[in-house]
């Protein structure tokens, strides 16, 4: 499309403009989120069915299908890395999604100024967070389902391929992620003197708290715990260092998106994994693999938050320390 010579009409308020479209935009973010999901949860079931029928190769521990003449992929290790990651992210994320859904609700509903007040911080500070890890992880989760398929899952003929190509464009528009990386460590950190992500530290130290005396919980409320404890430090890292320099802010912002969000998804396990092992009386398989997927997702999976803080804290000297001739 070519603007060129075309008219233009004022709508709405003169010099609004801006902050009228990211009313649109913000909405958009968190939809564009729900894509990464989206693209990653077909892939995923496609993957799983392919895995439980393609036959190849012999388990490891001996045939798992000794009247075929090949055991389904399902039964090897790395084949169930690639499912497991892609399942822990998919129900997590979906939880995360309905988590943040249900304070954009209660801000527009409520009738408690302090209950809007939380909705509205999480709902500034959850937006980039959800675009960015969700459409980040979801073009991942849907590259290795694809790989899952082995050859044919890069032709067109299994469908894969298409899933890939539409997850990938969701981290570039409505904001490419980093620029929604830069608007969480730049503007909704600070804002408010801090108090939206202040208060997300509260509520997840208040969840491990209350489940401290739960024996059957210790794995995931340790794991929280932890994660809470690398996110905080990395905020506090960006406190102390993003102010003096602000390219250490910049330099540091992806990887705090990706800190920030797979300590959000173990805040969404441990809450699923409590709910489950309360509702598991052994007549339904749902709540025992919610429990099992909970913790991989802690043992496997959320181990990547502590790498993700490393980087962070590296700073931005390596990262600009080429001249830009050199590239």
């Amino acid at each position: 499309m070519n603007y060129d010579g075309a008219t233009g009409w004022l709508v709405g308020e003169a010099h609004k403009g801006m902050r009228t479209m990211f009313v649109m935009m913000n909405e958009a973010r968190l939809g564009v989120g729900m894509q990464g999901l989206a693209q990653a949860e077909i892939a995923y079931q496609n993957a799983a069915d392919f895995a439980r029928d393609r036959l190849q190769s012999r388990a490891l521990s001996g045939p798992a299908a000794p009247e075929k003449p090949a055991d389904p992929i399902i039964v090897h290790p790395d084949v169930r890395r690639m499912l497991m990651d892609s399942r822990a992210f998919t129900e997590g994320a979906r939880a995360f999604m309905f988590w943040t859904a249900l304070y954009g609700d209660l801000l527009h509903k409520s009738q408690d100024d302090a209950v809007r007040q939380k909705a509205g911080d999480y709902m500034a500070l959850m937006t980039p967070v959800v675009k960015a890890f969700l459409t980040d992880i979801g073009f991942k989760t849907t590259s290795e389902c694809l790989q899952l398929h082995g050859g044919i899952g890069y032709t067109q003929e299994m469908g894969v391929e298409q899933y890939m190509r539409d997850a990938r464009i969701a981290m570039i528009y409505e904001g490419t992620n980093g620029i929604q990386a830069l608007d969480l460590v730049g503007r909704k950190l600070a804002a408010n003197g801090g108090r939206a992500i202040f208060t997300f530290f509260k509520e997840m130290d208040d969840f491990v708290g209350e489940n401290a005396d739960n024996g059957n919980m210790k794995l995931f409320t340790d794991a929280l715990s932890d994660a809470k404890k690398k996110l905080e430090a990395g905020t506090t890292w960006l406190m102390q260092n993003g102010l003096s320099n602000f390219n250490n802010a910049a330099a540091a912002s992806t990887d705090y998106v990706h800190l920030f969000g797979y300590t959000a998804m173990a805040y969404m396990w441990a809450m699923m994994a409590k709910t489950a092992l309360e509702k598991d009386d052994g007549s339904d398989p749902y709540y025992a693999n919610k429990v099992k997927t909970a913790r991989y997702y802690m043992e496997r999976v959320l181990p990547k938050a502590g790498s993700h803080l490393d980087m962070l804290k590296a700073g931005a000297d390596s990262m600009m320390a080429l001249e830009a001739d050199a590239f």
